[in-house]
């Protein structure tokens, strides 16, 4: 069975639901799949001074947070991350800087690996945040499987090639409807490491 981590880091709960919406994919797909959250490095006090954030930080407590453990288990992985200024959060890349033990010893090559993101308008750093994302994983030696234009979700989504994408208002609702092309990435990331592992 494809052993897959579909690992997150979520301030109100956009990149938790992409999460789980990409779990639900990957066990339709056959894999065993583990939920993990990067862990919290913010401030308390600026926690504490967004209502939403302090709210989805308790409300998700109880999700394991990643491990280097947890990227050595898996055949795969699903990242899902906002952007910040066309990046990735600090917190995940204190997660990724935290790697370089598997990365020396080879651990991480030939990994299947896909990415998401999400900001608050169509053109706020997405596509730019999973492709900054990937450069560590070109580093690891890891095996991208972006979605392309492999299913007609993706165009649905909005047609980002490079993984689902979604704009979120200030409200924190979602804009485009996404669900369906999650899940077809999650498909699309299992069968390849599947083909990989055979």
């Amino acid at each position: 069975m494809t052993k897959l981590a579909v690992i997150y880091y979520s301030s109100t709960g956009t990149n938790y639901k992409l999460a789980q919406w990409a779990k639900e994919g990957a066990e339709a797909a056959g894999a065993e799949v583990k939920l993990l959250r990067v862990a919290e490095t913010a401030p308390q006090e600026a926690i504490n001074e967004n209502p939403a954030w302090a709210k989805h930080l308790e409300e998700t407590k109880d999700i394991p947070i990643a491990t280097n453990d947890d990227l050595e288990w898996a055949d795969g992985f699903i990242f899902s991350v906002p952007t910040r200024f066309g990046n990735v959060p600090a917190q995940v890349k204190s997660f990724l800087d935290a790697t370089g033990g598997l990365w020396f010893s080879g651990k991480l090559v030939n990994k299947v690996v896909s990415a998401m993101s999400s900001a608050q308008n169509s053109h706020g750093g997405q596509e730019a945040t999973i492709l900054n994302l990937y450069t560590t994983m070109f580093h690891w030696g890891a095996i991208v499987a972006q979605p392309g234009y492999s299913d007609p979700s993706v165009f649905g989504a909005g047609g980002n090639p490079y993984g689902t994408s979604v704009t979120v208002d200030q409200d924190g609702n979602m804009q485009e409807d996404v669900e369906d092309a999650v899940k077809h990435q999650a498909k699309r990331t299992v069968d390849i490491a599947q083909r990989i592992n055979q």
